[in-house]
C-alpha cells in the first residue's frame, strides 16, 4: 500500500512545491532594474534559448494554423511584420533601431534578408553580450545595452524603428512611443507589435480576469497593459506621427505559441535535461503563466496588437 501511494504523496508534494514557489518567486515590476535582472538570469540559465531558439517573441501561424515549426513560426513573425508595416519597401543599407532586441533574433533577420543597417538595444547587459556572441562577423548588427525610455540617439537618426514586445515591460507608454517617433526620421517607418489588454475602461474586468491580469503581471515583470486603442491614441497624437496610425489584433495568428511553447519542452527534453535538474524545476515554474496568457488571449482579455505609422 506504502509503495502505491508512495509516488502519488511525491508528486504532491512536488506540485506544492512549485506553487510556494510561484507565488513567492514572482518577478513584480518594481524599476527598469527588476526588467534587466529578469532578462539577465533568463538569458544567462540558458533555459529559453535552448527551448525556443533566438527569439524569445510569439510566432505566427498562417490562418490559426498549427501545422507549423515553432522556431519557423517566430521567424515567420518577423517576415509578415515587415511585410505588413511597409518595412521591406525601404532600400538597402537603411538604418534601422531594434528596440527590446533581446538576443538578436530579430535584428539578425532584418539585416541578413532585408539588408538593413541594424542597432539593437536592450536594457540587459547579458542579452547584449549573448546577442554579440550569435551574431556572425560581416552582418550589419550591432548592440548596445540602453533604456528604452531614455534613448541615447539624436532626433531622425533611424530610418524605421522595430519593436517586438518590449512595451509590456514600459512603466511609461507614451515616454516608450515618444522616444521611438523622435528618434524616427520624418517619413521613416514605425513597426510595432506588443501584448496588450482588452479596452478596461469601456469593457472592466470580471474578478477572475482581474486575478489572472494580476498574475500576468507579476511574474513576467509587467509594470501595466494598456489596449491597442489607447496605445495607438498615444502614437496618434504624437507630434513626430502625422496622425497615420494603424493598428490590428493579431491574436488568430499566435494564440497557437502559447501551447506551442510548452509542447516545446516535450519535443526537446534533452534541451532542459542537459542544463540539470534546476532546469526542470525553473521549466515547470513558467507553466502556470503561460497557461494564464492563453486563456487570456483566447478569451480577448488580451491582445497582441500590431502598429504601423510613419514619422
Amino acid at each position: 500500500m506504502l509503495e502505491f501511494l508512495l509516488p502519488f504523496v511525491l508528486l504532491v508534494l512536488l506540485l506544492l512545491a512549485l506553487s510556494i514557489l510561484w507565488r513567492i518567486n514572482t518577478r513584480k515590476y518594481i524599476s527598469s532594474d527588476t526588467v534587466a535582472s529578469a532578462y539577465d538570469a533568463w538569458t544567462q540559465d540558458k533555459l529559453l534559448e535552448r527551448l525556443w531558439g533566438e527569439h524569445i517573441h510569439l510566432g505566427f501561424y498562417p490562418s490559426g494554423s498549427e501545422n507549423i515549426n515553432f522556431r519557423q513560426a517566430k521567424v515567420q513573425l518577423v517576415h509578415e511584420l515587415v511585410n505588413w508595416s511597409g518595412l521591406d519597401q525601404l532600400p538597402k543599407g537603411s538604418r534601422i533601431l531594434d528596440v527590446g532586441c533581446g538576443i538578436g533574433g530579430s535584428s539578425r533577420i532584418l539585416a541578413k534578408y532585408y539588408g538593413f543597417n541594424v542597432t539593437g538595444i536592450t536594457i540587459s547587459p547579458a542579452q547584449v553580450k549573448r546577442a554579440k556572441e550569435l551574431t556572425p562577423s560581416g552582418l550589419n548588427c550591432n548592440f548596445q545595452v540602453m533604456d528604452a525610455l531614455d534613448l541615447k540617439f539624436a532626433d531622425g537618426s533611424f530610418d524605421a524603428v522595430w519593436s517586438v514586445e518590449a512595451g509590456a515591460h514600459m512603466n511609461d507608454k507614451n515616454k516608450f512611443a515618444d522616444e521611438m517617433l523622435r528618434t524616427l526620421r520624418p517619413g521613416g517607418y514605425l513597426t510595432l507589435a506588443d501584448w496588450n489588454s482588452r479596452d478596461l475602461r469601456a469593457y472592466p474586468p470580471s474578478f477572475i480576469e482581474k486575478l489572472v491580469i494580476k498574475q500576468l503581471l507579476e511574474q513576467w515583470v509587467h509594470p501595466n497593459f494598456i489596449s491597442i486603442k489607447e496605445f495607438s491614441d498615444m502614437l496618434r497624437s504624437n507630434k513626430n506621427s502625422a496622425g497615420r496610425v494603424y493598428s490590428e489584433n493579431w491574436n488568430s495568428y499566435t494564440n497557437p505559441s502559447w501551447y506551442d511553447s510548452i509542447f516545446e519542452g516535450i519535443r526537446r527534453p534533452s534541451a532542459i535535461l542537459s542544463l540539470g535538474p534546476l532546469a526542470i524545476v525553473k521549466s515547470i515554474r513558467e507553466i502556470p503563466t503561460i497557461l494564464l496568457m492563453n486563456w487570456a488571449f483566447r478569451r480577448g482579455l488580451m491582445e497582441f496588437g500590431v502598429y504601423k505609422c510613419r514619422g
